[in-house]
């Protein structure tokens, strides 16, 4: 079966870094759009961003454009969300998930398999 399962998520310091991984299993890696999204308490999962099977394209939110890169290693059926500038904002439960398309999609319901989420929290 297929299985997202996130690391890398603590607590951090505004202005700090950080890389969340996701070790994906069960699906032919490099095939999937992997996305990662994030949900802050109260509000609704957003989307952060995605990289393409190739890893050739990537598509950001605005809020985190300059900040945040996404790369994948597929020799390892991993991918990789470094954070950095984090912001009090960011503070969120991220999730990255899979998607069986070509193209970066960044509406949630698209995605088909999730990981359980890892907590990043940024202090002021």
């Amino acid at each position: 079966q297929v299985q997202l399962v996130e690391s890398g998520g603590g607590l951090v310091q505004a202005g700090g870094s950080l890389r969340l991984s996701c070790a994906a299993s069960g699906l032919t890696f490099n095939s999937y759009v992997m996305g990662w999204f994030r949900q802050a308490p109260g509000k609704e999962r957003e989307f952060v961003g995605a990289i393409t099977g190739s890893g050739g394209t990537t598509h950001y939110a605005d809020s985190v454009k300059g900040r945040f890169t996404i790369s994948r290693d597929n020799a390892k059926n991993t991918v990789y969300l470094q954070m950095s500038s984090l912001k009090a904002e960011d503070t969120a439960v991220y999730y990255c998930a899979a998607d069986l398309r070509v193209t970066v999609t960044t509406t949630a319901p698209r995605y088909k398999y999730w990981g359980q989420g890892t907590q990043v929290t940024v202090s002021s």
